[in-house]
C-alpha cells in the first residue's frame, strides 16, 4: 500500500480529537487516551485526567485495566503452542485438564444441575480457541442453576472476591456440568481463563511468564501484564463504575491498593493491563502477518485462524441473535456477526466499519480493532466501565468519527 493512499485526513483528525474532546467536557468521561494508525502513520490525542475529579492529565503511556481487550492479546499464547506442534487443534485436553474429563451436560439450560446427559465427545484445544467449550458467561440466562453455580464458585472475574489460583478454579470448574454440548453453541469469557490454564500446563510456567517470553518482550510491549508495579503505579487511573440510574461516579477500582497493585492469584483471559502503544505494536503486529520489524511472532496461518470467522451459520446466528436483541443492555456492542480466535471479527456491514476488521472492547472503558482493507489500527482508553453508556457512546463516536477521517 503505497504511503500517498494511507494517510488520513487533517481535517478528519481535527473533527476526530473535536468529539473526543466534547465526551470529557460533558462531564461523563474524565480522560481519554486515542491511538489510531494507518500505513506509517501514527496519531495520539490524550485529553482529560486520570480522576473524576481532577488530578494528573492524561498521558500517552497511561496504564489502562484492558478487561474483556485482553482476550485478542492474551490468546496468542496459544497460537505459538500450536505453531510448535505442542498443541493441535482436535486434540482432546483431558492430558492436561483432567479435571475436564468425562463431562456431563445439562439437558436444558435451566436444568438442575443434576438433570444432564453424558457428553457426546471429550473438549478439544478447538472448542476451548473458539469459545463452544460448553461453558460461558450467558446473560440471557441470568437466573438458571448453572448460572448460579459460576457466580457461587467465584469462577468469573469481576465478582467482589478475586478468582482462586488456577488449579483450585479448575477444580471447582470440573464440578459443574457443561451447559451444551462440547463444539455446539459460542458463549462468552470462560474458555479464555481455561485456555490460560491450558497454555501454563503445557508450557511448564506461568501464563504471564510464556506470555512475557514469547510476545510481550519481541514486541517491546513493556507496560503490559496482569498488574501494576508500585513504581508505576501513579500511571494507573482510578477505575470507575458510574450509577446505572444517576449516572454518579462510584470508585471501581483505585491504583494504589486496587486489584491491579499486586499479581493476581489467576492469570486468566482478561485482566491485563496496558498502554497504547503497546496494544499498537500488538495488532499492528497481527495487520503484518504475524511480523514485527524483522522478527516473526505468529505464524501468517497462526494469525488468518485468529482474526477470520470460526464460527458455523447456526453459531453465528445465535452470537448474533443475542447481540441485536440485546441492544438496550449492550448500549449497541458486540453487531460484529462472526468471531475468530478471541476476538470479534465483522462478517457483515453493521456500521461505519468494513467487513474483516477484527479486535474487540472492555468492559472498563477500552476498545481495539485493526482493519486490513484499510491498514487501520485504533485503540481508545477511558477509565469509565459499561455500568453506564458513556463509554460505549464515545467507542462509537471515536469509531464513526475515525473511518471519516480515511479520505482517500
Amino acid at each position: 500500500m503505497g504511503q500517498s493512499n494511507s494517510r488520513l485526513s487533517k481535517t478528519g483528525l481535527y473533527r476526530l480529537r473535536e468529539v473526543l474532546a466534547r465526551h470529557v467536557e460533558s462531564g461523563k468521561i474524565p480522560g481519554i487516551v486515542a491511538l489510531v494508525s494507518r500505513g506509517e502513520e501514527t496519531h495520539v490525542e490524550t485529553i482529560g485526567t486520570m480522576r473524576q475529579d481532577g488530578g494528573a492529565p492524561m498521558r500517552r503511556d497511561t496504564i489502562f485495566r484492558m478487561a474483556s481487550t485482553s482476550k485478542p492479546v492474551a490468546m496468542a499464547a496459544a497460537m505459538v503452542l500450536l505453531d510448535e506442534c505442542r498443541l493441535r487443534l482436535d486434540d482432546a485436553v483431558e492430558p492436561w485438564l483432567p479435571e475436564l474429563a468425562d463431562r456431563q451436560v445439562l439437558k436444558r439450560i435451566d436444568s438442575p444441575l443434576d438433570d444432564t446427559v453424558p457428553a457426546r465427545r471429550p473438549i478439544t484445544v478447538r472448542d476451548l480457541l473458539t469459545s463452544t467449550f460448553g461453558l460461558g458467561m450467558d446473560m440471557t440466562s441470568l437466573g438458571t442453576p448453572i448460572m448460579g453455580a459460576v457466580f457461587e464458585q467465584g469462577l468469573t472475574p469481576n465478582l467482589p472476591e478475586p478468582m482462586p489460583g488456577p488449579d483450585e478454579w479448575m477444580r471447582r470448574l470440573g464440578e459443574l456440568p457443561l451447559m451444551y454440548q462440547p463444539g455446539e453453541r459460542w458463549q462468552y469469557q470462560i474458555s479464555h481463563d481455561v485456555l490460560s490454564v491450558l497454555v501454563a500446563r503445557v508450557a511448564g510456567q506461568s501464563f504471564e511468564t510464556f506470555l512475557r517470553e514469547r510476545i510481550f518482550d519481541p514486541l517491546g510491549m513493556k507496560d503490559t501484564g496482569f498488574h501494576v508495579p508500585a513504581d508505576q503505579i501513579d500511571r494507573l487511573p482510578t477505575l470507575y463504575a458510574p450509577d446505572p440510574q444517576t449516572g454518579e461516579f462510584h470508585v471501581w477500582d483505585e491504583a494504589e491498593s486496587g486489584r491491579w497493585s499486586r499479581p493476581p492469584a489467576f492469570q486468566g483471559g482478561g485482566g491485563l493491563v496496558s498502554t497504547a502503544d503497546d496494544y499498537h505494536a500488538y495488532f499492528q503486529m497481527l495487520l503484518n502477518g504475524g511480523v514485527h520489524g524483522s522478527e516473526r511472532i505468529l505464524s501468517r496461518p497462526a494469525v488468518e485462524l485468529m482474526t477470520t470467522n470460526r464460527l458455523t451459520p447456526e453459531q453465528q446466528a445465535a452470537r448474533h441473535a443475542m447481540a441485536t436483541d440485546n441492544v438496550h443492555l449492550s448500549f449497541g456492542q458486540g453487531q460484529h456477526g462472526g468471531w475468530g480466535f478471541g476476538m470479534a471479527v465483522r462478517t457483515y456491514r453493521g456500521d461505519y466499519a468494513p467487513i474483516g476488521q477484527f479486535g474487540w472492547d472492555g468492559g472498563s472503558g477500552t476498545s481495539t480493532y485493526a482493519d486490513p482493507t484499510n491498514q487501520l489500527t485504533g485503540v481508545l482508553l477511558t477509565q469509565v466501565g459499561a455500568s453506564a453508556p458513556h463509554s460505549i457512546r464515545l467507542m462509537h463516536d471515536f469509531w464513526t468519527t475515525l473511518y471519516q477521517a480515511i479520505d482517500d
